[in-house]
């Protein structure tokens, strides 16, 4: 088993997943985690990559967040789509990155995650609220390489 594959139990996994359904309940952005095991560089560039291959650049409102993980490096990215940039101040994002690296420096990946997960709901919930005509856009499983 890789060290990807291994770096989440699938019970771990599926909160996750449910966590994702969870913080897009009130909004109408879109949520994803991705997690390899390098980020082949730079890791603002790889999250970068792998949002345009998730397709997250295809959402109506162009509000898709990526929460990128890069197990064995041990980096991490959040990375929004331009709707999220054109509205929010430059430190939008700043609390969620602190709650996961809180919870990351104790090892504690699975809880940093859904912190950054639930904390990016709310975030996009003020800018982005859900309406009826909402429909979700984007796979909630958590993508791997």
């Amino acid at each position: 088993m890789s060290e990807v594959e291994s770096f989440l139990s699938p019970k771990a996994e599926a909160e996750i997943v449910e966590a994702i359904r969870e913080a897009e309940k009130d909004t109408s952005g879109e949520i994803r985690v991705h997690l390899e095991y390098e980020d082949r560089g730079d890791p603002y560039l790889r999250a970068q990559e792998v949002f345009c291959h998730l397709k997250m650049d295809n959402t109506r409102q162009r509000n898709g967040v990526l929460l990128y993980v890069a197990v064995h490096a041990r980096h991490f990215v959040i990375l929004g789509d331009r709707g999220i940039d054109r509205v929010v101040t430059p430190d939008f994002w700043n609390i969620t990155r602190d709650l996961m690296q809180g919870h990351f420096r104790k090892g504690a990946y699975k809880e940093g995650i859904i912190a950054g997960v639930l904390s990016a709901g709310r975030q996009l919930k003020s800018h982005f609220p859900w309406r009826p005509d909402d429909q979700n856009e984007l796979s909630d499983a958590i993508s791997k390489n």
